[in-house]
């Protein structure tokens, strides 16, 4: 899948609760229609800003809405919801987030979707008194400009004087207004910096914590929150069990002097629990909070998702469930109790830290005078101390971010293991479903549409020992439709497969034991003279990439050139990030890794990390190319070790041939038509005993050797 760009900030300032936070009374997170639809019976509050920033807005999944169902009506509403008693602002803010910050969101939490029209996975819609406007990035330009209506301003990110959400708040509201969001859906490093960014203007940020006011549009329509079961992560694939990786986490509290940890992100819950769900399509995740103490560990998710299996599994490992809707409750007594808690800012959304700061200053309040202001000498001593004192009195956050998240991205043999055997069996699927689609378009000169392809590859999959999902939404796109970077085939509207055109085929398989992202780019006819010019410096830039050796600990943005400078020299590059973590069994984007030129992610790359390598191009409205394989951050062996650092490079986890046809050889070096031939090489030795017959035959063809050329 192409590349997202993870920003993921570490704070690692140590703050008090009571210097930052905000006052006021709340209620519980409950729900309504017979617990099925988010209620929340919160009071209005009015955040006062100084400073500047811009909107976070982390990419996630969306169903199709189509124009017809009316978005000029769902924009008057929701404007009419602006004049509520106690509300009286002047723009709302609706992100692509649901309360964990995910990638992939259930269809209940697609408020953006459903607003807009817009289905892209990422982008964040902004509604005035009398404007509206989204941002998305460049993966998702043409798709936007053909599903936003025309009362809808397409705003470019990341387009040279294209502003930022909060930029353009600035701009189009007078002096003094309110912008409202619903602080479920932002975390609270996102909300900082838009306020700060608002304040500028005198604008302030309001906290709706009255329900979301797109919900009070979409009604009973809305989908229902999911409610499928979740199951146990075997320990043969885990490798670790629950215990052991609660006891390293709160060594890591301990190190920090924090005596507890709110864990809000769905696959870093799933990871240490060992467990897996159903509630995200594509992510084997389930929607919950995790507070692990020095002497605790309490799940917080719907009780009906819990089997018998899992009741003894987590009973085993010492883990307490209670209803998901008592986190905040649960936040307040922790402060109430005098707890250092940990909160990762960048991830952590504002409701919590809200609630953890609000109850930081009741305890506060109800100290002696003497007491308090030993306290607050106290808390503002450690602001600028290297290490915090867990006998200190009174409650205290701790801004760090998740150790959950580099602890899951580094894999252990059993997780290794099991991707290498996953992304085998997929491999098989995939030469099995080239054979079949060549054989049909060449040979027999059948067309097929696009979804009718995806379904088919599906079908191959679904074959496979381990099989459970695809991991993300197939993107199956023939000619003009490949530059369309995110693309979607829908039934109605999508293009034929054919020996005419390119055709760009993103895919992966959520396996019991691996998770797998692949691309190739083909043609089954005969490709122009510039299709092979840009496929080969495409294929020249991730070959630069999967041979790059680099030093421990070295972030992903540095080795971004190599993927991108045989496109650069002919002044060519593409929208999307270079590599994206990949999870075990898990999500297929994982943070905080990647590959990308946005230099803001400092995460250094370390052994046992996967990342995926896929440089593109993608001309408008002609066609696309992506070449992907997911790759195992490794040891390498080098002559030096200069400063006694390790040096790291990448082992290949994708077996799948590269269409040798697309090449112009003239453009590749010596070196470059022999990497290619070591891959096809290795492709053949570890996937040709997982398949026969016609399909042995595709596979033999396809990983023949190519000339290597003389440069004399």
């Amino acid at each position: 899948m192409e590349a997202v760009i993870w920003k993921r900030p570490c704070v690692l300032a140590l703050k008090s609760c009571g210097p930052f936070a905000t006052c006021g009374s709340r209620g519980t997170f409950g729900f309504r229609n017979g617990g099925r639809a988010p209620q929340r019976t919160f009071i209005l509050r009015v955040i006062n800003s100084t400073g500047s920033g811009a909107v976070v807005a982390r990419p996630s999944s969306a169903r199709k809405y189509k124009k017809s169902e009316g978005v000029d009506r769902k924009l008057a509403a929701l404007r009419q919801l602006f004049h509520k008693p106690g509300l009286q602002m002047d723009a709302y803010i609706i992100p692509s987030q649901d309360p964990h910050q995910s990638e992939f969101i259930a269809e209940c939490f697609m408020r953006r979707a459903f607003i807009s029209g817009f289905t892209g996975s990422a982008g964040t819609a902004v509604v005035t008194k009398d404007k509206a406007s989204l941002w998305t990035d460049g993966r998702y330009f043409l798709q936007a400009e053909n599903q936003l209506g025309p009362d809808w301003m397409l705003m470019r990110a990341g387009t040279p004087g294209v502003p930022t959400v909060s930029e353009w708040l600035t701009d189009v509201l007078s002096p003094g207004s309110k912008v409202g969001i619903d602080p479920f859906l932002f975390s609270s490093d996102a909300a900082e910096e838009l306020k700060h960014t608002l304040s500028t203007k005198d604008h302030k940020l309001i906290y709706v914590y009255d329900g979301n006011l797109v919900d009070e549009i979409w009604k009973e329509d809305r989908p229902k929150p999911p409610a499928a079961p979740v199951r146990v992560h075997d320990i043969k694939y885990a490798g670790l069990d629950v215990s052991s990786k609660i006891s390293s986490l709160r060594q890591n509290l301990v190190e920090a002097g924090a005596t507890s940890i709110v864990i809000s992100m769905l696959d870093e819950i799933a990871w240490l629990l060992n467990l897996r769900g159903n509630d995200v399509a594509h992510s084997p995740v389930a929607y919950a909070y995790l507070i692990v103490e020095l002497d605790l560990t309490t799940l917080f998710i719907d009780p009906s998702k819990i089997t018998p299996e899992v009741t003894v599994h987590l009973r085993n490992s010492n883990v307490t469930v209670k209803p998901y809707e008592s986190l905040l409750l649960e936040v307040e007594r922790l402060a109430n109790c005098g707890a250092k808690l940990w909160l990762d800012m960048s991830c952590t959304n504002v409701a919590i830290v809200d609630a953890f700061h609000s109850a930081c200053n009741k305890y506060f309040e109800n100290l002696p005078k003497r007491s308090k202001q030993k306290s607050i000498k106290e808390r503002n001593k450690l602001l600028n101390a290297k290490s915090i004192d867990s006998e200190m009195e009174g409650p205290l956050a701790i801004h760090k971010a998740s150790p959950v998240a580099i602890a899951k991205a580094i894999k252990n043999g059993a997780e290794l293991d099991g991707m290498r055997q996953a992304h085998l069996r997929d491999a098989a699927a995939l030469a099995e479903f080239w054979t079949w689609l060549e054989t049909k378009v060449v040979q027999d000169k059948t067309t097929f549409t696009e979804v009718e392809v995806a379904d088919k590859l599906l079908e191959f999959r679904s074959k496979q020992a381990g099989f459970l999902d695809t991991s993300f939404d197939t993107i199956s796109g023939s000619g003009a439709n490949g530059a369309i970077i995110h693309y979607r085939a829908e039934p109605d509207t999508c293009d034929i497969v054919d020996d005419k055109k390119l055709y760009l085929l993103d895919s992966g398989g959520q396996y019991v034991d691996g998770t797998t992202d692949v691309t190739r780019t083909v043609h089954l006819g005969e490709p122009s003279s510039r299709e092979m010019e840009c496929f080969t410096r495409v294929l020249q830039g991730h070959i630069a990439l999967d041979q790059a050796i680099f030093p421990e600990n070295t972030p992903g943005f540095v080795l971004d050139v190599l993927a991108r400078s045989s496109l650069w020299k002919i002044g060519l590059d593409y929208r999307h990030g270079t590599g994206h973590g990949v999870g075990a069994s898990l999500n297929v984007h994982e943070g905080p890794q990647g590959i990308s030129y946005r230099y803001e992610n400092m995460t250094g790359l370390q052994e046992g990390m996967i990342v995926s390598n896929e440089p593109g191009y993608y001309e408008d409205r002609s066609f696309g190319i992506r070449i992907e394989n997911l790759v195992i951050v490794r040891d390498m062996e080098t002559p030096n070790r200069f400063g006694g650092n390790s040096y790291l490079g990448f082992e290949r986890l994708t077996f799948v041939p590269i269409q040798s046809k697309l090449l112009d050889l003239s453009l590749m070096s010596p070196a470059e038509i022999e990497w290619l031939n070591n891959y096809h090489s290795e492709v053949w030795e570890k996937v040709s005993p997982l398949v026969q017959g016609d399909v042995h035959e595709w596979l033999w063809k396809n990983t023949r050797p190519v000339p290597v050329h003389s440069t004399a």
